[in-house]
């Protein structure tokens, strides 16, 4: 299987690669920067950009599948439709598109309801397609790292109403298993961890693993706003501020019925937060800068 992995190089789909290479798919990995496309890995590296589509070229053609994940931006749905346009005229036999679980009332979210009009191309783009719909990602808190180990503060504003974050390989595994195994076409399925974490929990959990004291920044989101404005343009930090907003007055916590819907396309419980806090924690330790 040749599959071309859109948005290669980041987080979710650094492991989308690694799984999909574990599998025996020959792997073509894009990017802006097509030396970051190498990931020190045996894929092809290939270097276009879904703001200029005349740059994907034939980068679509032959491919048996695609994963395409385009991240925050302004521009994110003509990015999307530019990549499903491109799936569609490369002939692709498969696409599988990452998304963001979009409870009711949570398409407000700029960012969520970027990814509306890209899932309906997708779904009407006449490929075979699966739909990822993730919570929100346990590796998120690796951006925040060193407020958690050096401050001594858990900052992203979760609520108390709860959060059924997921962890990127149960992300990378539901969309390999979609690639690879029957019965998942025209399928959208919702991918959260078992239980849901307020940020009181979050700051708790950290502070038994990393031997520290470890408080929740609390629910202000203006106070979250300054301090975010430090390292995001302005546009992120007031969508985020929405997003956060929604996690505090609604929570974001899957249903009985989600998650049983999800064990079909990961084939095994869902990763535990509790798990990855353990599974970090050493090397946060060892890094750790004593404020």
């Amino acid at each position: 299987m040749k599959v071309l992995v859109v948005g290669g190089t980041g987080t979710v789909g650094s492991e989308v690669t690694r799984r999909l290479l574990e599998k025996g798919a020959s792997v073509r990995v894009m990017s802006r920067h097509a030396d970051k496309a190498q990931l020190k890995l045996p894929v092809e590296a290939v270097q276009a950009d879904l703001e200029q589509p005349a740059t994907l070229g034939p980068l679509f053609d032959g491919m048996d599948g695609v994963f395409l994940l385009n991240g925050l931006s302004q521009s994110e749905t003509a990015q999307g439709l530019a990549a499903v346009e491109a799936a569609r005229r490369g002939d692709v036999k498969r696409i599988v598109y990452m998304s963001v679980l979009m409870p009711p009332g949570s398409e407000t979210i700029p960012h969520f309801a970027s990814k509306i009009p890209v899932e309906q191309a997708v779904c009407e783009s006449g490929l075979a397609w699966t739909i990822l719909r993730p919570n929100n990602f346990y590796q998120n808190d690796a951006g925040i790292r060193e407020v958690i180990t050096d401050y001594g503060v858990y900052p992203q504003p979760l609520g108390d109403l709860g959060v059924t974050r997921v962890d990127v390989r149960d992300i990378a595994d539901a969309a390999v298993n979609a690639f690879h195994d029957p019965g998942h076409e025209a399928t959208i399925y919702p991918l959260n961890g078992p239980r849901a974490w307020t940020g009181e929990e979050t700051a708790r959990i950290y502070s038994e693993n990393l031997g520290r004291t470890v408080g929740y920044g609390g629910d202000d989101l203006d106070a979250w706003g300054k301090q975010a404005s430090a390292f995001l343009p302005a546009w992120l930090v007031h969508d985020l501020q929405i997003m956060y907003r929604f996690f505090q007055e609604h929570g974001f916590q899957a249903s009985p019925e989600e998650l049983e819907t999800q064990r079909r396309v990961l084939g095994h419980d869902p990763r535990a937060f509790e798990t990855f806090v353990w599974e970090v924690a050493p090397t946060w330790r060892k890094t750790a800068v004593t404020k």
